[in-house]
C-alpha cells in the first residue's frame, strides 16, 4: 500500500513531462546537468593513478562539447582521498549528501572502495566501473549496486601460477603484496592453482604507507625462490623491480598489471632491469609498433592530442581510462531520458559486447545482471625494455 508521500510523488510524476519528472525524481540530475561523483588518489604514495580521473574528466569534456547526453551536460566531481579509506567515506557522503551526485564512476582502490562499498548499496546508488580488479566487486546477490570493470586481480594471478607451473614446474615461489583486499586476490589466486603446494609459497606484505619495500625483497630473496609474485602498486612495483635487479636476483618474475605503466613504473625503475618481467593485460600498448595505425588507437591518439596534450603517452592509464570512460559513455545514451538510479544500474549491467579502441582485439564490455565482470580476458606480456610484448593466445578467466 502506497503512503501519502508515495502517492503525491506518483501523481506528481504522472501530471509532470517524462523527462522533468526524472529531473525531480532523481538527485543530481535536472534538465540540464547530470552530475557524477568519484575519489581518486590525486595526492598520497598511489598519486599516480590520479591520472585516470583526469583522463575521464577530458572524456566528459569532449561529451559536453559535443552538445551532452541528450541535452544534458555532465558535471563530474572527483575529490581527492589520498589514498585513505576513511578519507574516502568522508568524500563520498560528501559528494551524495552535499553535492547530491546522481552516482559514483570510478572511485578508485580497493581498501578505499571496502570503506564505502556498503554505504553506498543501503542507500541503493549505483557505484559503477571502480578502478579496482578486487574480485569482490562482483557479487551482485549481496552488493547489485557496485560493479568493477577490469579482470579480476584473482583471475589475473591465475594465469600466471598456471603459466609458471608450466614453465618451471618445481620452482619456487615468492609473493610480494599489498596487505589488504589487492594483495589478498592474489594469495587466493595462487592457492586456487597450486592447491597443497601454495603451503611452500615464502610471502612478504607491505602496507601502501610503507616508504620503502626493500627489506622484503631482500628477505625473499634469501628464501632461495626463483618465482616473484608482485601484487604491488606502482611506486612499490617500480622499487620492487629496481631492488630485485639491484641485488643481483633474477626470478622469474610477474606483476600485477596495474602497475606496469611504462612512464609510472618501468621507467622509474630502470627500463633495463625489468627487462624479462611479465604481466597479463587486456589493453593495447602504445609503446608496441602493432598499433602504430590502430585505428581504435588512432582515436585514443586524436582524443588525447585535442584535450590533453600534455600527457604522457607511455602511460598505460590514460588507455585504462579511456575504457572506463566509453563504458560510462554508453551506459548513460542507453539511459535515454530515464536516469533514474534504478534504470543507471539497469543498463550498467545490460551491455552487449562493446568495442573499446583501446582493448585487445577479441577482448569487449559486456555484463548481464548475474555477471558483473565487463571484461574477462587477458593476454600475457613480457617486457622487452622498450615495451610490452605479447605472446600466447587471450585467455578466458573461466579457463583457469
Amino acid at each position: 500500500m502506497l503512503n501519502r508521500r508515495q502517492m503525491l510523488a506518483a501523481t506528481t510524476a504522472t501530471l509532470a513531462a517524462p523527462r522533468i519528472a526524472r529531473a525531480q525524481e532523481t538527485p543530481g540530475v535536472t534538465a540540464s546537468e547530470i552530475r557524477i561523483g568519484s575519489t581518486n588518489a590525486l595526492s598520497g604514495p598511489v598519486s599516480a593513478y590520479s591520472v585516470i580521473s583526469r583522463c575521464t574528466a577530458a572524456m566528459f569534456k569532449r561529451v559536453n562539447d559535443e552538445g551532452g547526453i541528450n541535452g544534458r551536460k555532465i558535471n563530474f566531481i572527483v575529490y581527492d582521498d589520498g589514498y585513505q579509506p576513511p578519507k574516502t567515506l568522508e568524500q563520498v557522503r560528501r559528494l551524495i549528501e552535499q553535492d547530491r551526485a546522481a552516482f559514483l564512476f570510478n572511485t578508485l582502490g580497493t581498501p578505499t572502495n571496502n570503506a564505502i562499498h556498503r554505504y553506498v548499496n543501503q542507500r541503493k546508488i549505483p557505484h559503477l566501473f571502480l578502478a579496482t580488479g578486487a574480485d569482490k566487486w562482483a557479487n551482485p546477490q549481496e552488493y547489485p549496486w557496485t560493479i568493477g570493470w577490469q579482470p579480476s586481480y584473482r583471475v589475473e594471478t591465475q594465469i600466471y601460477a598456471k603459466f609458471m607451473l608450466e614453465q618451471k614446474p618445481d620452482s619456487k615461489i615468492a609473493l610480494l603484496y599489498q596487505n589488504d583486499d589487492f594483495g589478498k586476490d592474489f594469495i587466493n589466486g595462487l592457492r586456487d592453482v597450486l592447491g597443497a603446494r601454495y603451503g611452500a609459497v615464502r610471502s612478504a606484505s607491505y602496507e601502501a604507507t610503507d616508504p620503502t619495500i626493500d627489506s622484503q625483497v631482500i628477505t625473499l630473496q634469501g628464501s632461495g625462490a626463483d618465482v616473484l609474485v608482485c601484487a604491488t602498486s606502482p611506486k612499490f612495483a617500480a622499487q620492487a623491480i629496481r631492488k630485485v635487479f639491484d641485488v643481483g636476483w633474477r626470478p622469474l618474475t610477474f606483476m600485477a598489471n596495474v602497475s606496469t605503466s611504462a612512464a609510472a613504473v618501468m621507467q622509474p625503475a630502470g627500463v633495463e632491469k625489468g627487462v624479462g618481467v611479465i604481466t597479463a593485460d587486456f589493453r593495447k600498448d602504445q609503446n608496441d609498433p602493432a598499433w602504430a595505425d590502430d585505428p581504435g588507437m588512432n582515436e585514443w591518439r586524436a582524443f588525447m592530442r585535442q584535450y590533453l596534450p600534455d600527457a604522457d603517452l607511455t602511460d598505460n592509464n590514460y588507455t585504462l581510462a579511456y575504457g572506463f570512460g566509453i563504458t560510462m559513455i554508453q551506459v548513460l545514451r542507453q539511459c535515454g531520458n530515464d536516469l533514474s538510479r534504478e534504470n543507471v544500474m539497469r543498463q550498467a549491467t545490460s551491455l552487449a559486447p562493446l568495442e573499446v579502441g583501446t582493448l585487445l582485439p577479441g577482448i569487449r564490455v559486456s555484463t548481464t545482471p548475474t555477471n558483473y565482470k565487463p571484461i574477462r580476458q587477458m593476454q600475457l606480456q613480457r617486457w622487452d625494455g622498450w615495451s610490452w610484448a605479447r605472446f600466447g593466445r587471450v585467455i578466458e578467466g573461466a579457463e583457469v
